[in-house]
This record gives C-alpha cells, structure tokens and sequence, in this order.
C-alpha cells in the first residue's frame, strides 16, 4: 500500500519532510524540523482481554491515563498491544505507527481515539507508514481519508492537570461517522 498514490488520488495536499529515523516524541524534538500543525502522539493499546484495539492519536505534550481512560471507554485493563499485534492489526512497527496505519485496517478491528485538541490545529503531523518521514497533512485531509475509508472515530478532550502536569483527565466523549 502507497499513502503518497492514496493521498495524491484523493487529492489530499501534503508537505514531505525527510529524516534520521525517530522512535519517539523526544527524538523527533531534537531534529527541530520546521513543520506546522500538530505535533502527535500515537498509542496501540488493548483491553484485558485482547480483543478490542485502539489507536489512540493525541498531542504529544500530554499523557494518558488508563486507567480513566478504560472506564470512559467502558472496557477494562487497558495497556500496550504486543508488536506482533501492531504489525497484524495495523501493518507498522513501534516508533512508525500514525493515524494513516488505520486505512490498513481493512476489517475495522482497531477503534480510532483522537484527542479532541488536535482539530483546534489546522494541520496535523504523522508518519507515512515509515519513521523516517513526516508529513504534514490538514485537518480537512485527514477527514476527508477518514470519511473515504469509512472509518468512525471517537474525540476524547484529553486536558492536562495544572497541579500534576503528568496526570491527564478526560472530560467529554464522542462518536463522530465521517461521512
């Protein structure tokens, strides 16, 4: 699968930035690339179980507690999926995953989180299905990826405590159908 042949016969804009490999937030900040929009946070976790995925896209400054979040959800013991999850799930490595892996989901097995904030930016950063790009896409271009994959995500509002700035709390709950 090519995003760049995806994104170009949507007619999806978008601005190519080459780099090192980067297998996290804090490794990506130290290549002060200049590039507009939200800069991202991706996380594939799963419930207890095993059987509910998700990919949670949220802005990289903030942190996630799973243990709200599994009761906003209403599922239990969230925690990271295996690498071998992510590979069958989403068809990505650690350190490359980004809301783009979710249109290799062809079953609809993973449910796409999104921090409600990021819509705040008119453009967003992820990787195109490699670490060793970035690509900055708007908002409108990703919603209009979303709504041609068919694909129904749910907004979280993902705030960070004053006191605590390493606690997060969730305060609103969503389903959006992009159609």
């Amino acid at each position: 699968m090519n995003i760049y042949k995806i994104l170009d016969d949507l007619g999806i804009e978008y601005k190519k930035f080459q780099h090192p490999a980067v297998f996290n937030c804090e490794q990506a900040h130290l290549l002060a690339l200049d590039i507009d929009g939200a800069a991202t946070k991706n996380l594939f976790i799963k419930n207890k179980k095993g059987n509910r995925h998700f990919l949670i896209i949220m802005m990289d400054d903030k942190t996630v507690d799973f243990k709200r979040l599994s009761q906003i959800l209403n599922v239990s013991g969230l925690s990271f999926a295996s690498s071998n999850s992510l590979e069958k799930y989403l068809g990505t490595s650690a350190g490359s995953v980004s809301i783009l892996d979710i249109v290799k989901d062809t079953q609809a097995a993973v449910e796409l989180i999104i921090d409600k904030s990021i819509f705040n930016y008119s453009a967003i950063q992820c990787h195109p299905f490699t670490n060793t790009a970035t690509l900055e896409i708007p908002i409108t271009g990703i919603q209009q990826l979303l709504a041609h994959y068919q694909r129904q995500y749910t907004e979280i509002e993902i705030e960070i405590e004053i006191e605590n700035p390493q606690a997060a709390f969730y305060i609103e709950l969503s389903y959006l159908y992009v159609q």
